[in-house]
């Protein structure tokens, strides 16, 4: 005799019930502003996770994507960042801003 264990069928993804591996609450849902920045001197993933950090302080921001490859930096914030703002956080972190991508 073997005992079998019924288990419930899952709807949609482990993630989320809407099947997507990303939070439902997108920028474009919360009314985010989203800015891409040219940033010199990045060069590994060491350097993404720095300039990212000092982003991420700054009041409103609500995520940051750094590329080292590419040197851009997507970062959204519910209202647009003062350019002075992200200039000194990235000065911060040993790197430069060029200025927006």
């Amino acid at each position: 005799m073997t005992a079998e264990t019924q288990l419930p069928q899952a709807t949609g993804s482990c993630c989320s019930p809407s099947g997507s591996c990303h939070d439902a609450g997108t920028a474009a849902e919360q009314g985010g502003v989203t800015a891409v920045y040219q940033v010199t001197g990045m060069t590994c993933g060491h350097c993404e996770g720095a300039v990212s950090e000092e982003l991420s302080a700054l009041e409103g921001v609500t995520s940051v994507k750094a590329v080292a490859s590419t040197g851009q930096v997507t970062v959204v914030s519910r209202t647009a960042l003062d350019d002075e703002a992200v200039r000194a956080a990235v000065d911060e972190a040993g790197y430069e801003l060029a200025g927006r991508a």
